[in-house]
């Protein structure tokens, strides 16, 4: 018997554990081990059903990804669950934690399934840009019926066992003790004589054209350029159009199709880098964490707000400091709105939302920060503004006391300067909206503290972020990369390119929206702060390409006032403005720059490319330790599409010498200050390598 399945007898119930640390995934010790405990059972007449059960904290929770894209050692999980399934005594999967991807189409083979209370099921695997690959589209929908079985496939997220179990999926939830009681109703079935009950022997239930057309338009929209999700559509229309065996070999083939695809790469690559990226390079992992068990948000403007909220939600008491009572109110009111509007839209009872709000403490002084374990500021982008913060919590709070700035740009030793208290200082940059938006960048200080660095990791994934770690340098990683992409598209409008131009391209890219259609949404007035912030940090030419000032100065703050790159209507839906095409004509005359058509492929190379060549600078200057910490930045922060890999990735995909020799091109037409590889680049280029293996 395979190590990571043992076999144990309970009277006539033979159970077969699987106990594969650390998420008992379906690697080939599980699979052999599950058909010889198969074979067990069919050989053993005293023997009269199999219970497969789980070690650890969950059921198995999916195939190995360490297996993909390498050949498969037989058995294969398709054979697994047709051993399973054809066994001429029941078998009854027991679940607990939750039973993913490749650990629920063992299940469903199963001739039973019993869970325990609080456990979940699901499909995740179009988060990994393929689809079920073991009959997950061909057995679910048999259960379920046809919509739960195609959000479950499609959204890749999970079901709860209760709803599971209301739509069949489940047979029975077990209080207490889930090996007992799996064990009993094992039992139950012997005694009653029921045999196996095969679920590919069910029929599929009515076919519902509207739905599945429905389901692919809304997921051509929702899930733009994903091919995964309109996978698991077909595959499910094979279950229609096929018998049984013939579907489960064209679902098989389109999860291979997709897996050995550009996209499914990209998609386990942004898996495998999310994990690494919480891990602090150099940084041991037994450092000592320090207790955060109480926080205060000096400013609670937008982002302040965001913040307290972010704390609030994970259970953490917050004081929210502000400059006024009318600012003070102002703020409680809108965190009050945003959490009725949770209330209201089901996601939260109102029970919660008062818990939450009774949390956030509104104060107008510095008082009572001295039990306040960490203090993240987030008042106006001003340096000035900022150290005069600074230096009052300093004061103000106890020694190993954390202080954080919310800052987007500026820089976070001076800040430590200022606090008197340098190694207690660092970055935690949220975006906005705080509570909303998962990315947070984390930025190392020259004096930071390493025990500061893993208290802000552990707590980032404590209040449910994600977390980047950056050295101190203008913009961080996100903001720093973003700006190479407002340069290069301020240019091009200078050049003769339009909004609506660049906007098509780059969300035809991928990316959500286009940066006018964006920054219409966000505000011009915001984009105008940020850019006052920084303008002694630009350029001559970029403080020359000022349409964000010339929009500021006309009130075309964007959707907020009808106008900005775009005029809106009541529906807010953007149209062609002609005010912006003759304030870029002007501008162009002015500056007595000759336009010309610009064509889709020079927009796209100078938008990323650019970023790609200040990711490699990232890199280079030893701000980001690792491509992996950019690539998961970029994704979560500013939408670089998911389907690429992030933008380290998706460069070493298309060829490092690809960029290199578009780069020289726009040096001859651009200018060497803008577009001279970085040296990286070009290191890595002459040898044939990627980002990942310089």
């Amino acid at each position: 018997m395979s190590t990571m399945v043992t076999t144990k007898t309970a009277g006539r119930v033979l159970v077969a554990t699987i106990d594969n640390p650390p998420v008992n995934a379906a690697s080939h010790g599980v699979r052999a081990g599950l058909v010889e405990a198969v074979a067990r059972l069919e050989q053993d007449a005293d023997l009269g059903a199999l219970v497969v059960i789980c070690a650890g904290k969950s059921f198995v929770s999916g195939a190995d990804i360490k297996e993909f894209g390498k050949p498969m050692l037989e058995p294969q999980l398709g054979e697994v669950a047709a051993r399973l399934e054809g066994a001429s005594k029941p078998v009854v999967a027991a679940i607990h934690g939750k039973a993913l991807g490749g650990g629920l189409e063992i299940a469903l083979a199963c001739h039973y399934r019993v869970a325990a209370a609080g456990s979940a099921i699901g499909l995740p695997e179009v988060k990994l840009g393929i689809i079920p690959g073991c009959g997950g589209t061909q057995r679910l929908p048999r259960l379920t019926g046809l919509a739960p079985a195609l959000a479950l496939a499609t959204e890749g997220n999970d079901m709860p066992a209760a709803k599971a179990k209301e739509l069949n999926a489940l047979d029975e939830l077990v209080d207490g003790d889930l090996e007992a009681g799996a064990i009993a109703f094992a039992e139950k079935l012997i005694a009653e004589g029921k045999g196996p009950r095969r679920v590919r022997d069910l029929p599929m239930p009515p076919r519902d054209e509207a739905l599945l057309a429905e389901t692919r338009a809304t997921l051509a929209k929702k899930k733009r350029g994903y091919l995964a999700p309109q996978g698991v559509i077909d595959a499910i229309e094979a279950a229609y159009a096929l018998p049984f065996d013939e579907a489960l070999v064209r679902e098989n083939e389109i999860c291979r199709e997709l897996m050995s695809g550009p996209q499914s790469r990209a998609m386990r690559h942004n898996f495998a880098s999310e994990r690494t990226v919480t891990k602090i390079a150099g940084l041991p992992d037994d450092t000592a964490e320090r207790a955060v068990r109480k926080v205060a948000v000096v400013g609670l403007g937008a982002m302040g707000s965001g913040i307290a909220m972010v704390f609030a939600n994970a259970g953490l008491p917050v004081i929210g400091v502000e400059r006024s009572q009318e600012k003070l109110d102002k703020a409680m009111a809108t965190i009050g709105k945003a959490y009725a509007g949770l209330v209201k839209r089901g996601s939260l009872s109102q029970e919660k939302a008062d818990a939450r709000l009774a949390l956030i403490t509104p104060t107008l002084v510095y008082d009572g920060f001295g039990d306040v374990d960490l203090v993240v500021e987030a008042v106006s982008e001003e340096m000035d503004v900022k150290r005069d913060v600074f230096a009052k919590l300093g004061a103000a709070t106890r020694p190993g006391a954390i202080l954080a700035s919310n800052t987007s740009y500026l820089d976070i030793d001076a800040l430590a300067d200022a606090s008197g208290r340098p190694a207690d200082v660092c970055g935690m940059h949220f975006f906005n909206p705080a509570h909303v938006m998962r990315l947070l960048e984390n930025v190392r200080g020259a004096r930071t503290a390493p025990d500061v660095l893993a208290t802000i990791t552990a707590l980032a994934k404590r209040i449910g972020k994600l977390p980047v770690l950056s050295g101190v340098c203008d913009g961080f990683i996100v903001n720093r990369m973003l700006a190479k992409r407002s340069r290069e598209g301020f240019f091009m409008l200078e050049e003769g390119a339009k909004p609506a131009q660049i906007d098509k391209v780059l969300a035809g890219f991928g990316f959500p929206m286009g940066p006018y259609a964006l920054a219409d949404l966000a505000g011009i007035d915001v984009q105008y702060a940020a850019r006052q912030a920084r303008m002694a940090r630009l350029t001559d030419r970029e403080k020359a390409a000022n349409f964000v000032d010339q929009m500021y100065e006309r009130g075309r703050y964007g959707q907020k006032t009808g106008a900005g790159w775009y005029r809106y209507g009541e529906d807010r839906k953007p149209q062609p403005d002609p005010e912006t095409d003759a304030l870029l004509e002007a501008h162009a005359k002015a500056r007595g720059i000759a336009q010309r058509p610009i064509d889709d492929r020079e927009i796209l190379e100078r938008c990323v490319y650019a970023m790609v060549n200040e990711g490699a600078n990232i890199l280079e200057e030893g701000i980001a330790a690792r491509p992996d910490d950019i690539d998961v930045a970029m994704m979560n922060g500013l939408g670089f599409p998911a389907t690429t890999g992030g933008p380290m990735w998706w460069a070493g995909e298309i060829g490092l010498a690809k960029v290199r020799d578009a780069m020289l091109r726009y040096r001859d037409s651009v200018g060497a200050e803008y577009w001279t590889p970085s040296p990286l680049i070009d290191r890595l280029a002459a040898a044939g390598k990627t980002f990942y293996d310089r």
